[in-house]
């Protein structure tokens, strides 16, 4: 029994530790402005980046732009998108 208990204690603490540790991605009006400095005018709402007008923090989906600054987040190990990554994103052709 005391096995099975300390089993289900590490596997509380792992996913605690899981949960705590994800970064959350997720759009704020300080990346809009920033990406219009950057001299990307055509991002005046969220639906530049994401799949939906008001995205949902946890719930959010993304478009071909915004899968790639998440992707670039990620391959750079970078804490927050920089949203001057956007001058390297070449869009797919149809």
């Amino acid at each position: 029994m005391t096995n099975w208990r300390a089993l289900a204690i590490a596997a509380a603490a792992a996913g605690a530790l899981a949960v705590l540790g994800a970064r959350p991605v997720h759009a704020t009006l300080e990346m809009q402005k920033g990406a219009k400095e950057a001299g990307f005018a055509e991002a005046t709402n969220c639906m530049y980046c994401h799949g939906e007008k008001l995205p949902k923090k946890g719930a959010a989906t993304f478009n071909e732009r915004g899968k790639f600054l998440v992707d670039q987040k990620a391959a750079k190990k970078a804490e927050k998108v920089d949203v001057s990554w956007l001058k390297e994103f070449k869009p797919a052709t149809k």
